[in-house]
């Protein structure tokens, strides 16, 4: 005899907080500072009425061409450091949880990284402006939109 759930067995999920909740996943991909309140708006707005699950991956893509092909990244590590913390910070009081990592130097290449860890429900992008924006960060956000299967949310950084 196989013993098992009757038709009236009802499964609740876990409330938030717990592990395996069902709270929203947002993925937060910033290749320069953000105002720290415009930065927590947009997770909140994305996150809706639950508290968030927040991964924050800053490519080291302010990187010449030259230094790029040489590898010669460390600088730029060292500036996408200091703007994840920066955005850590900013999102932090209210999300559930909160990492921060630098990725990788291209930028759509430090979201897939990211999504194979972290399998976010939103992806928002940080960027410069068209003109202020690094080459490896141009048109980064349209390609992620067209590449991943989940919604991509551009936001445009102007530093003047």
């Amino acid at each position: 005899m196989v013993s098992g759930f009757g038709p009236s067995a009802v499964f609740l999920p876990p409330p938030n907080g717990y592990p395996g909740s069902m709270s929203r996943r947002i993925l937060v991909v910033t290749t320069t500072s953000a105002d720290p309140e415009l930065l927590r708006k947009q997770v909140q707005e994305h996150a809706g009425s639950s508290d968030a699950e927040v991964r924050i991956v800053a490519p080291a893509s302010d990187i010449s061409p030259l230094d790029w092909l040489t590898n010669d990244d460390g600088e730029a590590r060292e500036e996408a450091a200091d703007i994840a913390d920066a955005a850590e910070q900013a999102v932090a009081p209210n999300a559930r949880a909160v990492e921060t990592e630098v990725g990788d130097t291209d930028p759509v290449q430090a979201i897939e990284d990211a999504l194979r860890q972290f399998p976010a429900d939103e992806v928002i992008v940080v960027t410069r402006p068209g003109d202020e924006a690094s080459w490896l960060e141009k048109d980064s956000a349209e390609a992620a939109s067209e590449r991943f299967g989940v919604p991509v949310t551009h936001l445009v950084v102007d530093q003047s």
